[in-house]
């Protein structure tokens, strides 16, 4: 009986240490995964030595997979959901992340305007007739219009909004669905279209607009209701937000729940609950770039001196719903931006870095030469050269 109990001892000594030491294990692993995450927040050159190294998150230019461009030919190149595009004598050739061919569409436009949203591409004819919509990598339908087209907005659920020039009417915008039928037309008389927007529960159609007629700029932002409009058009208008004097509105995006940014040359104003609120002030600030082409966030971009002949990029990433800011910053003067869903691509000359918008790195690209063209998606991005397309997958 005796050796029995000794036995028994014996084995809860021998399961208690295995336990025990597993506990240490984990906490130890806990510890170092702790410790790097903090190191890694704080220490940016550690960080970068974190991405590099062990994230494998710095691609070179001789590394990426490459899309061959021939030099005698103009090409139109555009990102879009996870593909990218070529046009070049209206054909549209549509490559993939391996950077395989993967369709090829007959597109009857020599000088493009491109909008994207979701799975949906827009293309027409810059100051001409004619347009196209895409879905995912097939034409769902096209279009032609009485007068010469000036922009093109294709929101994410495939409804389209077209601004047209050079009728009787100073600009008209059209409206169809996304089957290709026309809702509606609505007509301006006196003042010029700066951009569109439909949200994202298809209900309104978002109108920036400017009048110079006078001696000071005037910018407007008009609420259609896009379910009035399609039974009466010149009842349609929710509402009229007027802009302060001589502020001039280039851009105006919806987010969700029909919240909408809007960019102005020395702000960011957000519209929610019939409010006109100003998100961002660039007021005695050196701002370098400002974009709202973002998923719930916008940025601006701030050139920081840190010397007689050095500055940096200090870039603040806008969250629409809570109004917080996260702060990324860069060793050197922005040279160009690129932004869409939640990718923002930072061009430094020769190299890129996208970033995502919890301000984070996703990828480093650096190049033998200077950078001057990107396309970007939130999938995928293409930097483009004279004789070939690299794909940086995201």
């Amino acid at each position: 009986m005796e050796d029995y109990w000794k036995e028994e001892e014996s084995k809860t000594k021998k399961v208690n240490k295995k336990k025990i030491i597993t506990a240490i294990i984990i906490g130890l692993i806990v510890i170092l995964i702790t410790t790097i995450t903090i190191i890694y927040q704080a220490n940016k050159q550690a960080r970068n030595w974190i991405d590099k190294n062990i994230f494998r998150k710095e691609v070179l230019q001789d590394k990426v997979t490459t899309i061959e461009l021939k030099e005698d030919q103009h090409s139109n190149i555009y990102a879009f959901n996870k593909y990218i595009g070529v046009l070049n004598k209206n054909q549209f050739t549509i490559y993939g992340s391996t950077g395989n061919e993967e369709k090829n569409l007959q597109i009857q436009i020599s000088n493009p305007i491109f909008n994207s949203e979701n799975r949906y591409l827009a293309i027409a004819e810059k100051q001409g007739k004619k347009f196209y919509i895409i879905a995912d990598k097939d034409i769902s339908w096209d279009a032609v219009t009485e007068g010469n087209i000036a922009q093109i907005h294709v929101n994410k659920n495939g409804y389209v909004a077209v601004v047209i020039t050079d009728t009787s009417y100073k600009t008209v915008i059209a409206m169809y669905n996304p089957q290709g039928k026309e809702i509606f037309k609505t007509y301006l008389s006196s003042t010029r279209v700066a951009d569109i927007a439909i949200s994202n529960d298809d209900k309104y159609l978002a109108i920036a607009e400017v009048d110079t007629s006078g001696t000071i700029i005037q910018s407007n932002i008009k609420i259609i209701s896009i379910e009035k409009a399609s039974n009466d058009p010149t009842n349609s208008i929710e509402h009229t937000y007027q802009g302060e004097q001589d502020k001039l509105i280039t851009n105006i995006k919806y987010q969700d729940k029909n919240k909408l940014i809007c960019m102005y040359t020395d702000s960011i104003h957000i519209i929610e609950n019939d409010e006109d609120i100003v998100l961002y002030n660039n007021e005695n600030k050196k701002i370098i770039f400002q974009s709202i082409e973002l998923t719930n966030h916008a940025i601006e971009i701030e050139e920081k001196s840190t010397g007689l002949f050095t500055a940096d990029s200090v870039v603040d990433i806008i969250n629409i719903d809570n109004k917080g800011i996260k702060e990324y910053t860069v060793d050197a003067v922005e040279k160009d931006i690129s932004t869409y869903g939640n990718m923002i691509a930072l061009n430094l000359g020769t190299e890129i870095e996208f970033i995502n918008t919890s301000g984070w790195l996703v990828k480093r690209y650096i190049a033998n030469q200077e950078i001057t063209n990107i396309v970007l998606s939130e999938s995928i991005a293409g930097i483009i050269y004279r004789d070939s397309i690299e794909i940086v997958n995201l």
